[in-house]
């Protein structure tokens, strides 16, 4: 078939990947250049782990991701992955208690820690506040950037067409076509929408389900002599619903490159422009910055190396969105920060979902997290 991929960021570039190897004939769009520096994919890094709270459809789809990451890999030539393992702070909150009990369920090995083996653990941080935590020897750091970019030289070199700085201007899934705002008219037999926070404003009647949200994450530069203790230091995740962040540690990269440390807040803003809007702020910054400040001893000693934003496109459940749109149409949104991980295994389930291994209504309610629970 011939399928037209609108979308360059991490979920229109994995399912472009996904389709060419289905042997199909796939043009991307891409509004503008490859990669976008304004896309949600193209940071440093995104986490890859199994704590989910209660979501155990999320929680199962994580070996799946894991498998279909290896596959790119392989295509690329290059692993844009770095293990760290998986620290989840213990505040007594129900998404802890409820995580333990999904990675129970599902035999996913970790460790409680309490209060004492926590301390002497992971001594750059505090355990004010904290009952414990759970520990897992599983999870990881995507390289974000590095990714997109190596999938897009990938598929170009293997004769997928990516056009870029050209915006789309109107849609018609009904027959698989797109016009573009400096031409030309491109049709196809399906037509794959996966163009992150803009896909509201392509897609009647996602408004309603999908909010861009601007997020700012923060990379911090530790004292010199933490360092070294940062690079083997697992991701932190605090998922609390008052003042809870995540944790990036630094990590070699394929091309040797260390990566920087970074943190971000857990909550939506639910607002902002994607095509505006994009300078962090002091204020910002700080924000985040006393979002950590009871739980990295001495923060005053690490420095702001650089503030950022980006957006999200999010739902109210933050289960994602994958179903038909029209006749001849896919339309794939709602990861709300959270879908990057499973952009790979995504790209190959839409796929053979085209091949007629699986119908819709399978990938969607897949996509959206509703597996059943194991007797």
């Amino acid at each position: 078939m011939k399928i037209t991929v609108v979308g360059a960021g991490i979920m229109g570039l994995s399912a472009a990947w996904a389709l060419q190897r289905d042997g199909h004939q796939v043009t991307v769009l891409e509004q503008g250049p490859v990669p976008n520096p304004l896309g949600s994919s193209v940071d440093e890094h995104r986490l890859i782990r199994h704590p989910y709270g209660g979501e155990r459809g999320y929680t199962r789809m994580i070996n799946p991701a894991y498998a279909a990451w290896e596959q790119v890999w392989a295509d690329l030539g290059a692993r844009h992955y770095a293990p760290t393992g998986t620290l989840v702070l213990d505040r007594g909150d129900r998404w802890t208690a409820a995580t333990a009990i999904t990675l129970e369920a599902e035999r996913i090995p970790f460790r409680h820690l309490n209060v004492a083996e926590f301390s002497a653990s992971f001594p750059l941080l505090s355990a004010a506040g904290i009952l414990g935590a759970l520990l897992l020897e599983s999870g990881g750091t995507l390289f974000a950037g590095d990714i997109v970019a190596g999938l897009a030289r990938h598929l170009r070199q293997r004769g997928v067409r990516i056009e870029e700085r050209n915006a789309v201007r109107e849609l018609d899934p009904e027959h698989g076509r797109v016009v573009l705002t400096a031409g030309p008219t491109v049709e196809a037999d399906q037509l794959i929408v996966a163009a992150g926070p803009w896909a509201p404003r392509l897609v009647p009647g996602l408004s309603s389900r999908v909010t861009p949200s601007r997020q700012v994450v923060v990379y911090l530069q530790p004292p010199a002599e933490r360092a070294a203790s940062w690079r083997t230091h697992p991701m932190i995740l605090d998922i609390d619903p008052a003042a809870g962040f995540y944790l990036v540690p630094p990590r070699a990269r394929a091309s040797g490159a260390i990566s920087g440390l970074k943190i971000g807040d857990h909550s939506f803003t639910l607002t902002g422009n994607p095509d505006r809007d994009r300078e962090a702020t002091e204020a910002e910054a700080q924000h985040i910055i006393r979002q950590v400040g009871t739980r990295l001893r001495d923060i005053g000693h690490y420095a702001i190396r650089e503030a950022k934003t980006c957006f999200y496109d999010v739902t109210v459940d933050e289960h994602f969105v994958a179903q038909p749109l029209a006749a001849r149409g896919w339309v794939l949104s709602g990861f709300s920060g959270h879908g990057f991980k499973f952009a790979a295994v995504l790209g190959l389930e839409l796929a053979r979902t085209l091949r007629g291994e699986q119908n819709a209504t399978a990938l969607t309610e897949w996509a959206a997290g509703m597996v059943k629970d194991p007797p």
